[in-house]
């Protein structure tokens, strides 16, 4: 969509105000125009006549055209103001809702820092593009015409003198805002990297401070400061340059009337008054001209931001939704199928992830993902609620294809315990309960203590109620983890992904989520992915990844006899070296 209409698609809603400013500022307009000429009557009618009742009745006509253009200027401000408002508000919020509906490969081109921007800095620029226009972008185009036509009006001879000058400001004008449109879009991308810079520092700082890198964040930090500071240096060159130009060529306009003017009142040909009105609107035309500097620097802004809110609001998600979407019903069976399925990002077909993946999980049943870092477990466990589309075969929940089920229906059927364990700023519990804000006090306390988290919960100050910080800072790794995982635990799914969840917890603890798992994971089926082999022991089946493929599958009996990868993870993990059947037997 063309920039413009993008964004007066966000004024439509809001025309009637917008139509009201404008009228306001129209109206304005005309009383700006009459200023002059009441200015020749007092000169001419007035001081040179010596009528003092034409000098009184005329200051007092200026006097209330004044009280009225401010009081028109300041409606017009407020509802420009009102219009400008309500359109960022609904591009910030246009934006946040096209996020939720990304998919991961979507959210994979976007950085947080890129989308933050967007919302911020350019909701910001289209919201001033706006209030601008409606409180200049009439006003100023308006009050040239206007003082153009009765400056000819004036003097026809005078005015033909000044069109030269005139014509050389429109064109220094248009070349400014041509080259400054691709200056601040250079400059919002440079914004866009700082930003990120800034979020990943910011997120990592615990992490800096342990590996010593603040010299090198420092250093990435200068180099997107440098380059935004660099392009913001070209915009304020370019404008600084236009402004001393339009300026001596509008002392050399005064310069020209004065001359002319004088030369022609001397002879007679113009009344003092005229002169003086004429100059009064060649300075209402020079000062609109000089604001229309501004307002093409604004639009600049304006449109560039625009084009970089249409790049987010017109992306297409990746994973669409079916045109005739079935809803698995609430007894799901919860049988999970991969057939011969690949998969590759950003449609890079060389370099598949996951390559001819086939098993299937029965209902109920507990499968493990074990592999190496990068072989693909991640990938794979997020191929099951469709956050990525297969890019080829199939993943099947019943019989039916994740393809054709409705997405809201297939996720009430799943919870997922995230590898990063993300936590919201509010209370212990809106954490718990934040698929299931229904779930009553008793539901709460059971996920909890099924999380092993329940005991850590009584010991905080107000237990259930108490208040969790930005990104969980105020909890240690491990309960945030418990956390976690009583959230996906009240969901009652019928599908739980764990990805490697007890990660950051210790033996002890671990072994006390395992046994509680154990039971909440009957008539559920169940996908763990883990890093240690203690953690996948006791499952139904073991899938071995290596480099996107299944190296082997089966349970630890099976495996630990015939898989030399699982011998290898296994016999480094725990180091007992086994290899004979019996010990094989034994050990498991």
């Amino acid at each position: 969509m063309n920039p413009i209409r993008r964004v007066l698609s966000f004024v439509k809603p809001y025309w009637k105000q917008a139509t009201l400013a404008l009228v306001l500022l129209t109206s304005l307009v005309f009383m700006d125009l009459a200023i002059p000429r009441l200015i020749q009557r007092i000169i001419d009618q007035g001081i040179k006549a010596q009528n003092l009742s034409v000098v009184i009745s005329t200051s007092l006509w200026m006097l209330g055209i004044s009280a009225l253009s401010t009081l028109i200027a300041l409606g017009n401000n407020t509802f420009s103001v009102r219009v400008g408002e309500s359109v960022a508000r609904d591009i910030r919020e246009a934006v946040f809702l096209k996020v939720q509906q990304f998919s991961f490969s979507n959210l994979d081109t976007f950085s947080t820092g890129k989308l933050m921007v967007r919302m911020t800095s350019d909701a910001s620029a289209i919201q001033r593009w706006v209030q601008i226009s409606l409180r200049i972008g009439t006003r100023a185009p308006l009050l040239i015409v206007g003082s153009l036509i009765l400056m000819v009006n004036t003097s026809p001879k005078l005015a033909l003198t000044m069109l030269p000058i005139m014509l050389v400001i429109l064109v220094l004008i248009v070349l400014f805002s041509t080259k400054m449109e691709p200056i601040f879009r250079a400059v919002q991308q440079k914004l866009d990297r700082l930003n990120t810079v800034l979020q990943e520092n910011i997120s990592g700082v615990r992490l800096v401070k342990v590996f010593v890198r603040a010299q090198h964040e420092t250093e990435r930090f200068e180099v997107a400061n440098q380059d935004l500071t660099h392009d913001m240096t070209r915009v304020m060159q370019v404008m600084s340059a236009m402004n001393p130009a339009l300026t001596i060529l509008i002392n050399l306009g005064m310069v020209l009337v004065i001359w002319m003017g004088g030369l022609q009142t001397i002879s007679g040909d113009l009344t003092v008054g005229q002169l003086v009105a004429f100059s009064n609107y060649l300075v209402t035309t020079m000062t609109p001209l000089l604001m229309m500097t501004n307002l093409a620097n604004v639009w600049a802004n304006g449109l560039a931001s625009s084009r970089r809110i249409g790049e987010v609001l017109e992306t297409v998600s990746d994973v669409q939704p079916a045109q005739n979407p079935l809803r698995l019903p609430t007894n799901v069976e919860a049988r999970v199928e991969f057939r011969a399925v690949s998969f590759h990002y950003d449609g890079d077909e060389g370099g598949e992830v996951l390559k001819n993946i086939s098993f299937t999980a029965q209902p109920g049943e507990r499968v493990a993902i074990l592999g190496a870092t990068g072989a693909g477990k991640t990938t794979l466990i997020n191929l099951i609620p469709r956050f990525y589309d297969v890019s080829a075969g199939q993943v099947l929940i019943d019989g039916m294809d994740v393809k054709d089920l409705d997405q809201d229906s297939l996720l009430s059927q799943i919870a997922i315990v995230p590898q990063e364990t993300i936590l919201f700023s509010g209370t212990i519990r809106e954490n718990i309960c934040y698929g299931r804000p229904d779930a009553t006090e008793e539901e709460t306390i059971t996920a909890a203590k099924s999380a092993q988290a329940y005991d850590f919960i009584l010991n905080l100050p107000y237990g259930l109620d108490t208040h969790v910080e930005e990104r969980g800072v105020n909890l240690s790794g491990g309960q945030k983890q418990r956390l976690a995982i009583a959230r996906a635990l009240i969901m009652k799914p019928k599908i739980l992904i764990l990805d490697d969840s007890t990660s950051s917890v210790d033996i002890e603890t671990e072994t006390r989520i395992q046994e509680a798992l154990d039971v909440l994971m009957q008539g559920r089926t169940s996908f763990v992915v883990a890093q240690r082999i203690s953690t996948v022991l006791r499952a139904d089946k073991i899938l071995v990844l290596d480099h996107g493929q299944i190296a082997a599958q089966g349970n630890h009996s099976q495996l630990i006899r015939s898989s030399r990868v699982y011998q290898e993870i296994y016999e480094s993990q725990l180091g007992n070296g086994l290899t004979d059947g019996a010990e094989v037997r034994s050990a498991a």
